[in-house]
Protein backbone atom coordinates (compact mmCIF):
# COMPACT_ATOMS: atom_id res chain seq x y z
CA UNK A 1 0.00 0.00 0.00
CA UNK A 2 2.99 2.31 -0.22
CA UNK A 3 2.21 5.55 -2.00
CA UNK A 4 4.05 6.59 -5.09
CA UNK A 5 5.56 9.89 -4.01
CA UNK A 6 5.63 12.78 -6.45
CA UNK A 7 6.84 16.36 -6.16
CA UNK A 8 3.29 17.62 -6.62
CA UNK A 9 0.33 15.89 -4.96
CA UNK A 10 -2.30 14.46 -7.26
CA UNK A 11 -5.03 16.12 -5.20
CA UNK A 12 -4.48 18.94 -2.69
CA UNK A 13 -7.21 20.52 -0.55
CA UNK A 14 -6.28 23.64 1.43
CA UNK A 15 -8.53 25.34 4.00
CA UNK A 16 -11.75 24.13 2.35
CA UNK A 17 -14.89 25.63 3.86
CA UNK A 18 -18.47 24.77 2.93
CA UNK A 19 -21.40 26.76 4.32
CA UNK A 20 -25.14 26.40 3.80
CA UNK A 21 -27.81 29.05 4.20
CA UNK A 22 -29.82 31.79 2.58
CA UNK A 23 -30.52 35.46 3.03
CA UNK A 24 -27.00 36.14 4.18
CA UNK A 25 -27.25 33.68 7.08
CA UNK A 26 -24.79 30.80 6.64
CA UNK A 27 -23.68 27.90 8.84
CA UNK A 28 -20.42 26.09 8.12
CA UNK A 29 -20.58 22.32 7.69
CA UNK A 30 -16.91 22.07 6.68
CA UNK A 31 -14.53 24.37 8.57
CA UNK A 32 -11.11 24.53 7.00
CA UNK A 33 -10.19 21.01 5.89
CA UNK A 34 -6.70 20.53 4.42
CA UNK A 35 -5.38 17.25 2.97
CA UNK A 36 -3.40 15.77 0.09
CA UNK A 37 -3.55 12.55 -1.94
CA UNK A 38 -0.61 11.26 -3.96
CA UNK A 39 -0.60 9.01 -7.01
CA UNK A 40 -1.16 5.41 -5.93
CA UNK A 41 -2.06 6.39 -2.35
CA UNK A 42 -5.14 5.46 -0.31
CA UNK A 43 -6.34 8.21 2.03
CA UNK A 44 -9.04 7.23 4.49
CA UNK A 45 -11.45 9.86 5.84
CA UNK A 46 -13.31 8.73 8.95
CA UNK A 47 -15.83 10.30 11.29
CA UNK A 48 -19.35 10.00 12.64
CA UNK A 49 -22.39 10.62 10.45
CA UNK A 50 -22.84 14.35 9.94
CA UNK A 51 -19.17 15.18 10.55
CA UNK A 52 -18.81 16.78 7.12
CA UNK A 53 -16.58 14.18 5.46
CA UNK A 54 -18.89 13.49 2.50
CA UNK A 55 -19.98 17.12 2.09
CA UNK A 56 -16.36 18.22 1.98
CA UNK A 57 -15.34 15.73 -0.70
CA UNK A 58 -18.44 16.40 -2.81
CA UNK A 59 -17.79 20.14 -2.65
CA UNK A 60 -14.13 19.64 -3.52
CA UNK A 61 -15.12 18.35 -6.97
CA UNK A 62 -17.96 20.81 -7.51
CA UNK A 63 -20.91 18.62 -6.49
CA UNK A 64 -22.19 20.85 -3.69
CA UNK A 65 -25.80 22.01 -3.45
CA UNK A 66 -26.73 25.26 -5.17
CA UNK A 67 -27.29 26.89 -1.77
CA UNK A 68 -23.76 26.04 -0.61
CA UNK A 69 -20.92 28.53 -0.45
CA UNK A 70 -17.45 27.03 -1.04
CA UNK A 71 -14.16 28.76 -0.29
CA UNK A 72 -10.55 27.63 -0.08
CA UNK A 73 -8.39 25.85 -2.63
CA UNK A 74 -8.72 22.45 -4.30
CA UNK A 75 -6.02 21.56 -6.81
CA UNK A 76 -6.08 18.48 -9.02
CA UNK A 77 -2.79 17.85 -10.86
CA UNK A 78 -2.00 21.51 -10.31
CA UNK A 79 -5.34 22.83 -11.65
CA UNK A 80 -7.57 24.85 -9.33
CA UNK A 81 -11.09 23.38 -9.11
CA UNK A 82 -12.77 25.96 -6.86
CA UNK A 83 -14.28 28.51 -9.20
CA UNK A 84 -13.59 26.43 -12.31
CA UNK A 85 -16.36 26.82 -14.94
CA UNK A 86 -19.00 24.08 -14.73
CA UNK A 87 -18.31 22.83 -18.27
CA UNK A 88 -14.62 22.26 -17.48
CA UNK A 89 -15.45 20.50 -14.22
CA UNK A 90 -17.85 18.19 -16.03
CA UNK A 91 -15.04 17.16 -18.40
CA UNK A 92 -12.86 16.21 -15.42
CA UNK A 93 -15.54 14.38 -13.46
CA UNK A 94 -16.11 10.91 -14.79
CA UNK A 95 -12.89 10.94 -16.77
CA UNK A 96 -9.93 12.04 -14.62
CA UNK A 97 -11.86 12.20 -11.32
CA UNK A 98 -14.48 9.58 -10.48
CA UNK A 99 -16.77 9.01 -7.51
CA UNK A 100 -18.62 6.04 -6.08
CA UNK A 101 -21.72 7.30 -4.28
CA UNK A 102 -23.22 5.91 -1.08
CA UNK A 103 -26.40 4.25 -2.35
CA UNK A 104 -25.89 2.23 -5.56
CA UNK A 105 -29.63 1.54 -6.00
CA UNK A 106 -30.61 5.23 -6.11
CA UNK A 107 -27.48 6.12 -8.12
CA UNK A 108 -28.35 3.74 -10.97
CA UNK A 109 -31.18 4.46 -13.43
CA UNK A 110 -33.86 1.78 -12.85
CA UNK A 111 -35.17 1.88 -16.46
CA UNK A 112 -31.80 1.47 -18.18
CA UNK A 113 -29.79 -1.73 -18.44
CA UNK A 114 -26.58 -1.89 -16.45
CA UNK A 115 -24.51 -2.31 -19.60
CA UNK A 116 -25.94 0.76 -21.28
CA UNK A 117 -25.36 2.89 -18.17
CA UNK A 118 -21.67 1.93 -18.19
CA UNK A 119 -21.50 2.47 -21.96
CA UNK A 120 -23.07 5.91 -21.55
CA UNK A 121 -20.28 6.91 -19.13
CA UNK A 122 -17.76 5.84 -21.79
CA UNK A 123 -19.47 7.60 -24.70
CA UNK A 124 -19.80 10.84 -22.75
CA UNK A 125 -16.02 11.23 -22.50
CA UNK A 126 -14.89 9.37 -25.63
CA UNK A 127 -16.59 10.97 -28.63
CA UNK A 128 -14.84 8.76 -31.18
CA UNK A 129 -16.08 5.54 -29.54
CA UNK A 130 -18.95 3.63 -31.15
CA UNK A 131 -21.90 2.23 -29.20
CA UNK A 132 -20.80 -1.29 -30.07
CA UNK A 133 -17.28 -0.80 -28.75
CA UNK A 134 -18.67 0.94 -25.66
CA UNK A 135 -20.85 -2.08 -24.88
CA UNK A 136 -17.87 -4.40 -25.42
CA UNK A 137 -15.84 -2.29 -23.00
CA UNK A 138 -18.75 -2.35 -20.52
CA UNK A 139 -18.68 -6.15 -20.60
CA UNK A 140 -14.92 -6.09 -19.94
CA UNK A 141 -15.47 -3.76 -16.98
CA UNK A 142 -18.11 -6.03 -15.45
CA UNK A 143 -15.63 -8.86 -15.72
CA UNK A 144 -12.94 -6.64 -14.18
CA UNK A 145 -15.05 -6.15 -11.03
CA UNK A 146 -15.69 -9.90 -10.82
CA UNK A 147 -19.33 -10.00 -11.88
CA UNK A 148 -20.07 -13.53 -13.18
CA UNK A 149 -21.50 -14.03 -16.67
CA UNK A 150 -20.89 -10.39 -17.70
CA UNK A 151 -22.24 -11.01 -21.23
CA UNK A 152 -25.65 -11.85 -19.72
CA UNK A 153 -25.56 -9.39 -16.83
CA UNK A 154 -24.85 -6.59 -19.29
CA UNK A 155 -28.49 -6.65 -20.44
CA UNK A 156 -30.10 -6.79 -17.00
CA UNK A 157 -31.57 -3.95 -14.93
CA UNK A 158 -30.36 -2.71 -11.50
CA UNK A 159 -33.25 -4.35 -9.62
CA UNK A 160 -32.02 -7.75 -10.86
CA UNK A 161 -28.73 -7.28 -9.00
CA UNK A 162 -28.02 -7.74 -5.30
CA UNK A 163 -26.68 -4.83 -3.22
CA UNK A 164 -23.10 -6.06 -3.52
CA UNK A 165 -23.43 -6.59 -7.28
CA UNK A 166 -24.87 -3.08 -7.73
CA UNK A 167 -21.90 -1.70 -5.83
CA UNK A 168 -19.58 -3.53 -8.24
CA UNK A 169 -21.44 -1.95 -11.15
CA UNK A 170 -20.87 1.49 -9.59
CA UNK A 171 -17.16 0.70 -9.29
CA UNK A 172 -17.07 -0.43 -12.93
CA UNK A 173 -18.69 2.86 -14.02
CA UNK A 174 -16.26 4.86 -11.88
CA UNK A 175 -13.13 3.30 -13.39
CA UNK A 176 -14.50 3.07 -16.95
CA UNK A 177 -12.37 5.99 -18.19
CA UNK A 178 -9.21 5.09 -16.25
CA UNK A 179 -9.37 8.04 -13.79
CA UNK A 180 -6.40 9.30 -11.79
CA UNK A 181 -8.46 9.95 -8.63
CA UNK A 182 -11.30 7.84 -7.24
CA UNK A 183 -13.45 9.01 -4.33
CA UNK A 184 -15.41 6.17 -2.70
CA UNK A 185 -18.13 7.41 -0.34
CA UNK A 186 -19.13 4.66 2.13
CA UNK A 187 -18.68 1.90 -0.50
CA UNK A 188 -19.60 -0.88 1.96
CA UNK A 189 -22.64 0.68 3.66
CA UNK A 190 -25.61 -1.69 4.16
CA UNK A 191 -23.64 -4.71 2.93
CA UNK A 192 -23.02 -7.81 5.03
CA UNK A 193 -19.51 -8.50 6.28
CA UNK A 194 -18.64 -11.06 3.59
CA UNK A 195 -19.76 -8.78 0.74
CA UNK A 196 -17.95 -5.83 2.38
CA UNK A 197 -14.70 -7.78 2.21
CA UNK A 198 -15.31 -8.67 -1.44
CA UNK A 199 -16.03 -5.05 -2.42
CA UNK A 200 -12.95 -3.77 -0.59
CA UNK A 201 -10.82 -6.41 -2.31
CA UNK A 202 -12.15 -5.34 -5.72
CA UNK A 203 -11.31 -1.70 -4.89
CA UNK A 204 -7.85 -2.63 -3.62
CA UNK A 205 -7.07 -4.68 -6.74
CA UNK A 206 -8.21 -1.89 -9.07
CA UNK A 207 -6.34 0.77 -7.09
CA UNK A 208 -3.07 -1.12 -7.44
CA UNK A 209 -3.63 -2.15 -11.05
CA UNK A 210 -4.52 1.37 -12.21
CA UNK A 211 -2.25 3.23 -9.73
CA UNK A 212 -5.24 5.27 -8.57
CA UNK A 213 -5.21 7.92 -5.91
CA UNK A 214 -8.09 6.68 -3.72
CA UNK A 215 -10.06 8.63 -1.13
CA UNK A 216 -12.01 6.20 1.04
CA UNK A 217 -14.76 7.88 3.07
CA UNK A 218 -16.22 5.77 5.88
CA UNK A 219 -17.34 5.69 9.50
CA UNK A 220 -15.75 2.25 9.91
CA UNK A 221 -12.15 2.30 11.14
CA UNK A 222 -11.98 -1.44 10.62
CA UNK A 223 -12.36 -0.95 6.86
CA UNK A 224 -9.46 1.50 6.84
CA UNK A 225 -7.15 -0.66 8.94
CA UNK A 226 -6.39 -3.05 6.11
CA UNK A 227 -6.65 -0.75 3.11
CA UNK A 228 -5.54 2.85 3.82
CA UNK A 229 -2.06 4.35 3.78
CA UNK A 230 -3.03 7.45 5.74
CA UNK A 231 -6.14 8.43 7.71
CA UNK A 232 -7.76 11.81 8.35
CA UNK A 233 -10.15 11.89 11.31
CA UNK A 234 -12.97 14.44 10.89
CA UNK A 235 -15.07 15.89 13.70
CA UNK A 236 -17.62 18.68 13.33
CA UNK A 237 -16.32 19.81 9.96
CA UNK A 238 -12.62 19.82 10.88
CA UNK A 239 -9.74 17.36 10.63
CA UNK A 240 -8.72 16.71 14.24
CA UNK A 241 -6.01 14.14 13.52
CA UNK A 242 -4.11 12.87 10.50
CA UNK A 243 -1.47 10.13 10.44
CA UNK A 244 -0.32 6.95 8.75
CA UNK A 245 -2.76 4.11 9.40
CA UNK A 246 -0.21 2.23 11.52
CA UNK A 247 0.61 5.28 13.66
CA UNK A 248 -3.05 6.17 14.11
CA UNK A 249 -3.96 2.77 15.52
CA UNK A 250 -0.80 2.34 17.61
CA UNK A 251 -0.53 5.91 18.91
CA UNK A 252 -3.80 7.85 18.54
CA UNK A 253 -3.29 11.38 19.86
CA UNK A 254 -6.73 13.01 19.83
CA UNK A 255 -9.37 11.94 22.41
CA UNK A 256 -11.96 11.61 19.65
CA UNK A 257 -9.72 9.23 17.69
CA UNK A 258 -9.08 7.19 20.84
CA UNK A 259 -12.84 7.03 21.41
CA UNK A 260 -13.50 5.79 17.87
CA UNK A 261 -10.84 3.08 18.21
CA UNK A 262 -12.16 2.04 21.63
CA UNK A 263 -15.64 1.69 20.09
CA UNK A 264 -14.46 -1.12 17.79
CA UNK A 265 -15.68 -4.46 19.25
CA UNK A 266 -12.74 -6.49 20.55
CA UNK A 267 -13.30 -10.13 21.53
CA UNK A 268 -9.92 -10.20 23.31
CA UNK A 269 -11.06 -7.59 25.86
CA UNK A 270 -13.66 -8.53 28.46
CA UNK A 271 -16.33 -5.85 28.80
CA UNK A 272 -19.79 -5.75 30.30
CA UNK A 273 -20.89 -3.45 27.49
CA UNK A 274 -19.46 -1.93 24.33
CA UNK A 275 -17.71 1.41 24.66
CA UNK A 276 -19.32 4.50 23.16
CA UNK A 277 -18.36 8.18 23.16
CA UNK A 278 -20.63 10.12 25.51
CA UNK A 279 -22.97 12.76 24.11
CA UNK A 280 -23.77 13.70 20.52
CA UNK A 281 -22.01 15.80 17.87
CA UNK A 282 -22.85 19.53 17.95
CA UNK A 283 -25.66 20.88 15.79
CA UNK A 284 -24.65 22.74 12.63
CA UNK A 285 -24.45 26.44 13.41
CA UNK A 286 -24.43 25.90 17.20
CA UNK A 287 -20.84 24.92 17.87
CA UNK A 288 -19.50 25.26 21.41
CA UNK A 289 -16.67 27.69 22.08
CA UNK A 290 -13.08 26.50 22.11
CA UNK A 291 -12.56 22.90 21.05
CA UNK A 292 -15.69 21.55 19.36
CA UNK A 293 -15.17 18.15 21.03
CA UNK A 294 -14.82 19.43 24.61
CA UNK A 295 -18.46 18.75 25.73
CA UNK A 296 -17.87 15.03 25.04
CA UNK A 297 -14.21 14.81 26.09
CA UNK A 298 -13.17 13.21 29.38
CA UNK A 299 -9.88 15.17 29.29
CA UNK A 300 -11.46 18.62 28.85
CA UNK A 301 -10.06 21.49 30.94
CA UNK A 302 -10.87 25.18 31.09
CA UNK A 303 -8.51 25.97 28.20
CA UNK A 304 -10.50 23.59 25.97
CA UNK A 305 -13.64 25.64 26.57
CA UNK A 306 -11.90 28.93 25.84
CA UNK A 307 -9.45 28.26 23.01
CA UNK A 308 -9.64 26.15 19.85
CA UNK A 309 -6.48 23.98 19.81
CA UNK A 310 -4.01 24.46 16.95
CA UNK A 311 -3.01 21.59 14.70
CA UNK A 312 0.46 20.46 15.71
CA UNK A 313 2.86 17.59 15.35
CA UNK A 314 5.18 16.32 12.65
CA UNK A 315 4.83 16.04 8.90
CA UNK A 316 3.60 12.45 9.31
CA UNK A 317 1.32 12.81 12.36
CA UNK A 318 -0.70 15.88 13.37
CA UNK A 319 -3.55 16.43 15.83
CA UNK A 320 -5.60 19.34 17.18
CA UNK A 321 -5.64 18.91 20.97
CA UNK A 322 -4.23 20.99 23.83
CA UNK A 323 -3.07 17.82 25.57
CA UNK A 324 -1.64 15.77 22.72
CA UNK A 325 1.79 14.25 23.29
CA UNK A 326 2.87 15.20 19.76
CA UNK A 327 5.67 17.77 19.35
CA UNK A 328 4.86 21.40 20.11
CA UNK A 329 5.71 22.58 16.59
CA UNK A 330 2.48 24.14 15.28
CA UNK A 331 1.48 23.39 11.69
Amino acid sequence: MSAALTEQPLFAVQNLRVAFGHGGQYSEAVRGISLTVNHGEVLGIVGESGSGKSVGMLASIGLQAETARVTGSVRFKGRELVGMPRRELQKLRGSRIAMIFQDPLSSLNPVMTVGWQIAEALLLHNHDMTKKSAMQRAEELLSLVAIPQPDRRLHQYPHEFSGGMRQRVMIAMAVANDPDLLIADEPTTALDVTVQAQIMQVLADLQKRLNLGLVLITHDLGVLAGHADRVAVVYSGEIVEQASVEDLFVRPSHPYTRGLIASIPNMAVERDRLFSIEGTPPVLGKLPGGCAFHPRCTMAQDICRRLAPPMRGTASHIAACHFTDLPERHL
